[in-house]
């Protein structure tokens, strides 16, 4: 049926999916690339949420004051020089000359700490640097200082931080606007400029080489280095449906899929036409809302940490078994740098009994659990249909209600009760930058009042969170990190429901996919 369905779309020819994937015919010279993005780009501000299609967006249209390389080492990106003093309290910046926003204002200082302190209220890296009293000042036009009452040996980690609320310098009018609700105006010093007039939500977004960009003299690598691009012209265009997706990149229609749905990466690998490549490390995520029951009690939450079979979960999402982990234990990503056991071995095996157990310890009985299920991304439409069907294993009532992924990461923020328009559960995944530490994993944040959605809130977790960031000491750093992931077994903020790796394809001419980084689809780096 995949095959006879992949003939018809091949056929549909220039009245079909050729039509609607067409540039506008002024644009028939330029250079265009044509990316089939992962989801459908609702959200512009990437300081509002942490789902990667909005981040993706931030990369194309901003930049940042430092950016992780290849090696995961952070650089200077728009900052020109920098020095921190003997005790570590004092740092000075200095921003490399001649930086403009895309409208040709020049990038100033204070534009820097607007941007930051906008960042720092809501990141989980700019909160700790807070509680170590972070103040940024701007001391001219170009240079801007830090003053801390502790040293913070992340300085540079955080402000070179690649994903998860990555800390984008706005204009210092935007950056003032209340961080309650995200921006709408779009205006930033990096690669490319949004094109909103060509914009159509649910279909395309479309940006063009901003003229006012200055790029760094270093080739790039990871997010590091210039990111002049090649193309006249980016389009991002939202297939739902993966039939049309494959069909399209087959066909050459379009010149890239950023997430190839999982079924169809092992026939990919045998087209002559198209490349595999690697998408970076994943871990699927079942994110419960710690407000109301069932999932305010933790109980709850470690009877479905105890239900859940990361081997199914990650098998139902259609990955090839060598892009599979059989059984992760971490929090931090299984190969990764603070990969730890600490705390997992009650839940190693699936154990039913147990989970039905400590369910009814809970209280539960019957509640509806309002679960959200993405119809548009099916790796994650598979996952949540793994969710329902653990939960009802369990003996749960599910409310299974479907929207589009963007729907989603609008709905996800509502602090309203299940049965009001609120949730108890969705599903997501998470790459390694946002899983691979303590600090860097944001749903493993339990500060009461943060606000991530789910809001959980557990003062001992967040304690040994503040601990492991201030030690400086590794074997120390090391014995922290063992009771911070201990006690997050114990709370379970989010339930890891198995880890596995990624892949994006592109047709054979498009040069330069080797130095696309873990996942980030840094376009810049790309040619035809």
């Amino acid at each position: 049926m995949k095959r006879r369905t992949l003939a018809t779309l091949a056929a549909w020819g220039s009245l079909g999916l050729s039509l609607a994937l067409a540039g506008p015919p002024a644009q028939a010279q330029t250079k265009t690339l044509k990316v089939v993005a992962h989801a459908d780009v609702k959200i512009l501000d990437p300081t509002f949420t942490t789902a990667y299609i909005s981040r993706n967006f931030g990369y194309m249209v901003y930049d940042t004051l430092f950016a992780q390389d290849a090696t995961g080492k952070p650089q200077p990106q728009m900052v020109d020089k920098y020095a921190m003093s003997k005790d570590g309290k004092q740092w000075s910046f200095s921003l490399r000359p001649g930086l403009k926003f895309s409208d040709g204002n020049p990038v100033t200082s204070a534009d820097v700490v607007a941007s930051l302190q906008r960042w720092g209220a809501r990141d989980s890296l700019g909160r700790a640097m807070g509680a170590v009293g972070a103040e940024w000042k701007a001391v001219d036009a170009n240079n801007f200082s830090l003053t801390l009452k502790e040293p913070f040996g992340m300085v540079l980690d955080a402000l070179a931080k690649p994903s998860g609320f990555p800390p984008v310098i706005l204009p210092e009018r935007l950056a003032k606007m209340p961080a309650t609700s995200p921006l709408t105006e779009v205006l930033g010093s990096g690669p490319f400029i949004f094109k909103r007039d060509e914009w159509v939500p649910g279909n395309k977004a479309v940006f063009v080489r901003n003229p006012n960009y200055v790029a760094r003299s270093e080739p790039p690598s990871g997010l590091a280095g210039s990111k002049k691009s090649n193309f006249d012209r980016v389009e991002w265009l939202y297939l739902p449906d993966a039939n049309s997706a494959i069909a399209a990149l087959k066909n050459g229609e379009v010149d890239l899929v950023e997430q190839v749905p999982p079924d169809y990466i092992t026939p990919l690998r045998t087209d002559k036409n198209v490349k595999i490549g690697a998408g970076g490390s994943y871990q699927g995520f079942l994110v419960l809302n710690h407000m109301y029951p069932p999932f305010n009690n933790p109980k709850a939450r470690q009877a479905l940490a105890m239900a859940v079979n990361q081997e199914k979960f990650t098998a139902a999402m259609g990955y090839p078994l060598d892009m599979r982990v059989t059984y992760c234990a971490t929090y931090f990503i299984c190969g990764g740098p603070n990969e730890t056991s600490a705390g997992a071995e009650p839940y190693r095996k699936t154990d039913l009994a147990k989970a039905k157990q400590l369910l009814a310890e809970s209280g539960y009985k019957g509640e509806k659990v309002v679960l959200l299920v993405p119809t548009d991304v099916t790796y994650l439409n598979a996952e949540a249909l793994m969710a329902a069907q653990t939960m009802r294993n369990m003996g749960m009532n599910v409310d299974m209600q479907n929207m589009d992924w963007a729907s989603i990461g609008a709905r996800r923020a509502k602090k309203d009760a299940p049965d009001a328009g609120g949730w108890n559960m969705y599903v997501t995944v998470a790459g390694e930058f946002d899983v691979n530490s303590p600090i860097t994993n944001a749903y493993l944040s339990a500060a009461c009042g943060n606000s991530l959605p789910g809001w959980p809130c557990d003062k001992e977790l967040d304690e040994l969170r503040t601990a492991w960031i201030k030690e400086t000491v590794p074997a120390k750093r090391k014995e922290l990190l063992d009771a911070f992931q201990k006690r997050a077994y114990e709370a379970i903020p989010y339930v890891n429901a198995g880890q596995y790796s990624a892949a994006f394809a592109a047709r054979s001419n498009i040069k330069g996919i080797d130095k696309l980084w873990s996942g980030m689809p840094a376009v810049w780096v790309l040619d035809k």
